[in-house]
C-alpha cells in the first residue's frame, strides 16, 4: 500500500482547474477510485470536490461516463 493507501495517481491540467485520479485502498482491503477536481479559489486557495467509486461500481460508471462523454463531444449547442 502507498501513501495513505495510494496505489496510482494521475493527473490532467486544464487552466484553473486539475484533475486527480487517484486508485486507491483503504483499510479493510477495499480499491476504489477517487476523482477530485482542484479549482483555484483566488490567489493561494483552492476549492476541491471529491467522488468515490468503489471497483463493483466501475463497469456502470464507466459506461454512463462514456455515453454522456461521447454525447458531449457530437451536441452542437
Amino acid at each position: 500500500m502507498g501513501v495513505r493507501g495510494e496505489l496510482f495517481s494521475t493527473r490532467a491540467v486544464s487552466g484553473r482547474r486539475t484533475y486527480f485520479f487517484n486508485v486507491k485502498e483503504n483499510r479493510n482491503g477495499d480499491i476504489f477510485l477517487n476523482i477530485v477536481e482542484s479549482k483555484k479559489n483566488g490567489e493561494q486557495e483552492f476549492e476541491r470536490h471529491s467522488i468515490i467509486v468503489f471497483r463493483e461500481d466501475l463497469d456502470g460508471f464507466v459506461e454512463s461516463f462514456e455515453k454522456a462523454v461521447a454525447f458531449v463531444k457530437t451536441k452542437k449547442f
